[in-house]
């Protein structure tokens, strides 16, 4: 071998140890400064509250866990969820949010499409190569991710998609209080690379929840934090057509206001809002909030608010912000649309990790809600909408 194909070989291998040491060491690094707890005052919780949250059907609307590296069948010592501190949380369902991309320099008012932070994170996990440049085939990739856990019994994780498969978890649970429920949720159409097609195909996967926008306008429709922040378009009207027609959810969460109201006028079905804030609570980006009249609107569609647990949404680094949100749309509309959406492992500080979810349950207590309303809160709202709305059967 001659010198320069020495050095040549040598160099390939010093470089693939560095890719290899960057895939172990990167991603840990990135979600462990992103996935952050803020430092809250103590709650002690007592033990009426304790036996009351052991009581709860708790249910989450809103977790990106999938998008990161962690082994969710194992605990970890940072981030928010994983399947043991779900169960030592006592949360029974927990939507997976699937992210497929997110612009760099990301900010609330203005952002485009042309950048991609999730391609170096899909290159560092060593996600299947076909995923890299493919964003369906993230959103595939992801889902695989919750079913190959699903499909070992140690791991204590169902997967439901339709009322047939809830109703089953709900019976298996009774036996084995211990069992997560995990629902797919797309957060961002953009997934669909524009075709039609890959609708059904997400659907089949186990997806029923999608948004159609994150942080960028896209093909169905204009973002809260994108550059035209238009209405829906004709592939959008498409898109929800084919949705209703699967009965799948809709999350308004990030989508623009004249998108918003554009889906309240053209779909019949119940709306989620799987995520955010109230404007009147927290007006800091109000485009990214509710109105008033959006919180009225959700309601009257049959749909769910779920509350954000993190500062950006509640105005407030507290527990005390997650409640005084709920307490506004409980009063404006009633406690039967209000419900959890944490956005756990989100990029995202919380004043909480799924673990000790009973520190909520503590302060709706003291905020005076009763049993019966916390119990809606905590959980039950959200499986009273699934279990009436979402597909009868898995089959099409």
């Amino acid at each position: 071998m001659s010198t320069r194909s020495k050095v040549i070989s040598t160099l390939s291998i010093i470089i693939i140890m560095l890719l290899l040491v960057a895939s172990s060491w990167l991603p840990k690094h990135i979600e462990k400064s992103r996935n952050l707890v803020l430092p809250t005052q103590s709650i002690d919780v007592s033990n009426n509250t304790k036996q009351l949250h052991q009581s709860l059907f708790i249910a989450d609307l809103h977790s990106d866990s999938l998008l990161w590296g962690r082994n969710l069948a194992k605990k970890s010592n940072y981030g928010h969820v994983d399947i043991p501190r779900l169960i030592e949380g006592n949360i029974a369902l927990q939507v997976f949010s699937v992210v497929t991309k997110s612009p760099k320099n990301l900010n609330l008012m203005t952002n485009s499409d042309d950048t991609d932070n999730i391609t170096l994170l899909a290159i560092a996990q060593r996600w299947p190569i076909k995923s890299w440049f493919n964003l369906f085939e993230r959103a595939s990739y992801q889902a695989s991710k919750l079913k190959i856990m699903a499909d070992d019994p140690k791991n204590n994780l169902h997967i439901i998609s339709s009322q047939q498969d809830f109703k089953k978890y709900l019976a298996l649970r009774e036996i084995k209080p211990n069992l997560i429920a995990g629902l797919l949720s797309l957060e961002g159409a953009h997934a669909l690379n524009g075709q039609l097609g890959n609708l059904d195909r997400l659907y089949q996967i186990g997806f029923r929840i999608i948004g159609f926008t994150h942080f960028f306008d896209n093909e169905l429709g204009g973002s809260a934090h994108g550059i035209n922040k238009g209405g829906i378009t004709s592939f959008g009207k498409q898109v929800l057509k084919r949705m209703d027609e699967l009965k799948m959810f809709v999350d308004v969460s990030h989508a623009s206001p004249k998108l918003i109201e554009d889906i309240f006028t053209l779909t019949k079905r119940p709306i989620l809002v799987t995520h955010t804030g109230i404007q009147a609570i927290c007006a800091s980006d109000s485009k990214r909030n509710l109105t008033d009249n959006q919180i009225k609107q959700v309601a009257a569609s049959g749909g769910l608010i779920g509350i954000g647990f993190w500062p950006i949404v509640t105005c407030n680094r507290s527990i005390s912000g997650i409640v005084s949100s709920i307490r506004y749309v409980s009063d404006l509309v009633g406690v039967d649309y209000v419900g959890l959406g944490s956005d756990f492992d989100g990029n995202v500080s919380v004043p909480f990790t799924s673990s000790n979810i009973e520190l909520l349950t503590e302060a709706l207590v003291r905020a005076d809600f009763d049993q019966q309303q916390i119990k809606k809160i905590m959980g039950d709202n959200l499986k009273r909408v699934f279990m009436q709305h979402l597909p009868s059967t898995t089959a099409m």
